[in-house]
This record gives C-alpha cells, structure tokens and sequence, in this order.
C-alpha cells in the first residue's frame, strides 16, 4: 500500500474546519484524503487526478468514510475550470503533492521504473496521446540534450541523447538503460546511476509536471478564502525551486511601492508563508517509508 508523505505534518498545516471546503490536487491514491474526509462533517472534498486506477481505489476508499466528496479526473492544471464548472470558487484549504503513488512506479506495464521491463510509457493520464516511447524515438539530439540538462542536470546530457539517437527504435525501459549505460564510464554508471535521473527528466516532459506545476500555483492562490491554507510537498529541487520563489514573490510587497505610508490594496501581498523553512520528514518516516527522504513540506495562508 501506498504510504503519503508527511501525512501528519499535512492535516495538521491545512486546519482543517468540519465545514470547510477543500481540495486534494493530487488525489492518488486516497491518503491524503482519507484523512482530511473523517475530519470534514457538513464540508466537502474535491479530489483531483489523471489516472484512472488511482481514481478506482480512491473512490472505494473514501466511500467507506464519508459521501461528501467528489473525484475529478482532469489534471489539476485546469483546477479553477474544472472547479468553476461545479460552482465552486472559494475554498478552504488545497493539497498539493507533487510524488508519484509507489503502485504507479511499481506497475512494470506503466513503463516508469528503470529497474522493471516495461515499454516506454509514463504517462499518468492514459487518454493522453504523447507518451516516453514518442520522446524517446522521435525528439533529436538538441530537444534531448535540452530536457536532460533543464530536468536532470545530467553532465553527459549530450553523450546520452545521441546514443538515443543512434540506436533508435528503443522500445522499452531496460533497452533505454543498456543504451545510457553503454555510453558513459562504468564507474559513473555505476555510482552515480544517471538512468535514474534521465528517466526522471523523460517522465517530466511526458506529463508535463513542471510546466503544469507554474499553472495551478496562482490558480489556488486566487481560489483560498481569507485564512486558507495550502499545502505543497514537492521531490526535488526543480520542483521545491518553483513553490518556492513563487510563494515569496506572492508573500512579499511589490519593491515599486515598498516603504510607502500607505500601500494601495492591489500591491500588498495575497499569502503569508507559514514555514520560514519547508517541513522535512522525520528519521522514522523517512525509515518506514525511504521515497519520503527528499521530500519537503510548503505552507501558505491567504491573508486578505
């Protein structure tokens, strides 16, 4: 079974009121959510999320607690569409957690471990079309190189997209391994396992997580009712680099009107960050669970 990622850490930051209103971007499978409904009375829940299995064990789990929620399946870039679609504009609280389910990445068919046989897949929403096999087999050497430096930060960036390139087609998972591992030093691959993060970087173009990501950031931000929370745990440091420096540009006072006797209303900041420092995983999650180990926590309230 899956176990979410700072479970605790995150009802508590939410504040969760019985009638509150609240929305779980990332639904997954059902954790987070869980416990958030046995916490709800006369409020309700919105859980959003591409994938159609994730979906399937969500909807039985939370049925089994309570009936005040709905399961959107869209991608939770279009929050505000979706959310407007059903009347709902303001809310109380909003979930984001940007890791992968363990069932996702343990599903060999899903093609998004380098460690199980798959074809290249990794798309969390399978009515999409692209998926890793397109990327893989039909971007050029200069569209490669650019996504695994920019999502990897991969040294032999260069090296690694032109093998691709050479050995075309590459139909499935351990293929794309032997063909990274064949290109670069045996001690490198070795130590520092660059198939790890260039897989990374392909299942970050297939879903489009950080473009996306940027979407919905001031989408939730407008939607929060004065005192809202939200919550954002996020994986690595592309991630954590864009929670980050949008929350402080949103919590901070335009540097035009800075020092001003009175701030006119449109520049003052819309959110406070609650944690000066992002909420880490203690040494026995991190025990019980060894994917919690990079994960890091950020909070917001809408303050006006």
């Amino acid at each position: 079974m899956h176990k979410s990622v700072l479970l605790e850490e995150v009802i508590e930051n939410l504040n969760i009121h019985e009638d509150g209103i609240y929305v779980d971007c990332t639904l997954g499978y059902g954790g987070h959510s869980s416990e958030i409904l046995k916490r709800i009375k006369t409020g309700y829940l919105y859980g959003f999320d591409q994938d159609d299995q994730a979906i399937e064990f969500s909807s039985k789990r939370l049925s089994a607690i309570s009936d005040c929620f709905q399961i959107i399946h869209a991608n939770f870039k279009d929050l505000k569409k979706c959310m407007d679609e059903i009347g709902v504009s303001k809310v109380d609280g909003i979930l984001l957690d940007l890791g992968f389910s363990s069932p996702q990445i343990d599903d060999a068919e899903r093609g998004f471990s380098f460690m199980k046989d798959a074809h290249l897949d990794m798309r969390m929403d399978r009515r999409q079309k692209m998926s890793a096999f397109d990327i893989v087999n039909s971007y050029n050497v200069a569209d490669l190189t650019d996504i695994f430096y920019r999502y990897a930060e991969e040294k032999f960036s260069k090296v690694i997209a032109s093998a691709i390139v050479k050995n075309r087609p590459i139909n499935t998972t351990m293929e794309l391994v032997e063909v990274i591992k064949g290109c670069v030093p045996k001690k490198y691959f070795l130590t520092r396992h660059p198939e790890r993060v260039i897989f990374q970087a392909i299942r970050i173009e297939v879903n489009h997580e950080l473009d996306y990501l940027k979407e919905v950031l001031p989408q939730a931000v407008d939607m929060l009712k004065p005192n809202g929370r939200m919550c954002v745990i996020t994986f690595h440091s592309l991630e954590d680099r864009i929670v980050k420096k949008f929350f402080k540009c949103e919590s901070e006072i335009d540097p035009l009107v800075k020092g001003l006797p009175n701030i006119p209303l449109e520049y003052r900041p819309h959110i406070k960050v609650v944690n000066k420092k992002p909420i880490l995983p203690i040494e026995e999650e991190i025990k019980e669970n060894s994917r919690s180990k990079s994960a890091k926590l950020r909070v917001i309230e809408r303050v006006d």
